[in-house]
């Protein structure tokens, strides 16, 4: 047993920012996961961890190979609805019950709207609004806690051109966030000559929707003309 609380522990780790995969078997399974990682170069070598009480957790450690869909920013939907426990386990990527626009968690409720095709060489469906894709197979699975440390060979890789001009979902202190990019101009206009590129921030789900003018922002870099630090500046 841990002196650690876990209720702390949770907190602590939610405030590593990290992108949102989806994972899928040849048979159709599929589950949203915010533990991936890559591994190595070379060879090249990838990671994710998968609960040992999901569904999910005994169909891809079984299956041996496995796709990855790294997803982009408008793919939240799909990210919740393949998060959701006792959702159908088989073909859950060809479509849902509607009801008024939400999804209706029934059990024999699937997924709508996702286009995807079969990997060429696991056969595991990609998502074709991934901003990449990979295609593994199982290399080493390793005990981790409450949860299993899949590591698998990239047998594939693809990105597709549309994707520069995409940014991706990202989960952040217990939620999914989005980058907002913020032109150059814009960064100009308010701090002058010192801004040097675009900087992207966060938006929480609430910010998402107002689309506030006016956000906080921390600048890390010195000022161009007085070399100075720059402070966290915030828009009144």
């Amino acid at each position: 047993m841990s002196d650690v609380d876990p209720a702390a522990f949770r907190q602590a780790a939610a405030q590593f920012a990290g992108g949102i995969v989806v994972v899928t078997t040849s048979a159709g399974y599929a589950m949203t996961v915010s533990e991936f990682v890559s591994v190595s170069l070379e060879p090249p070598l990838v990671l994710f961890c998968a609960e040992k009480i999901a569904r999910f957790h005994d169909v891809v450690v079984a299956a041996g190979v496995w796709g990855v869909s790294i997803l982009a920013a408008d793919a939240e939907k799909t990210a919740r609805w393949l998060a959701v426990r006792g959702r159908p386990l088989a073909r859950q990527l060809d479509g849902v019950a509607q009801l008024d626009g939400v999804a209706q968690l029934d059990g024999v409720a699937q997924l709508d709207g996702v286009a995807h095709r079969p990997g060429p060489v696991t056969g595991a469906p990609l998502l074709d609004g991934a901003l990449a894709t990979l295609e593994c197979v199982t290399d080493a699975v390793h005990d981790g806690g409450d949860h299993t440390i899949v590591v698998g060979r990239v047998t594939a890789v693809a990105r597709p051109p549309a994707a520069e001009h995409s940014s991706p979902l990202v989960h952040y202190a217990g939620t999914y966030r989005h980058l907002r990019p913020l032109l150059f101009e814009q960064l100009a206009h308010r701090f002058g000559d010192a801004v040097q590129a675009p900087v992207e921030i966060f938006l929480t789900d609430d910010q998402r929707r107002g689309q506030p003018d006016h956000v906080a922002v921390r600048l890390l870099g010195q000022h161009a003309a007085r070399g100075e630090p720059f402070a966290h500046r915030t828009s009144g």
